[in-house]
């Protein structure tokens, strides 16, 4: 069992306990988001450092209708 830690830009976003390390490239859902992997770096024969590269969330735009009167 190994334990795995993700990072994303430096900010540790989860640990997990495996039973196999993950390999470079592979994609990844965490905390309902998507990414994939870019380096693994193992640190002792228990531990393992993971970097993560996220998507970025796209927020929709609020389009402001002057025709319509707030309430």
């Amino acid at each position: 069992m190994i334990v795995v830690h993700f990072y994303d830009k430096n900010v540790e976003l989860l640990n997990q306990l495996r039973n196999n390390a993950p390999s470079e490239g592979d994609p990844v859902v965490i905390k309902g988001r998507k990414g994939t992997i870019l380096s693994v770096q193992p640190i002792n024969d228990k531990h393992v450092n993971v970097l993560v590269e996220l998507e970025v969330i796209k927020k929709p735009t609020f389009i402001n209708d002057p025709k319509k009167k707030r309430r």
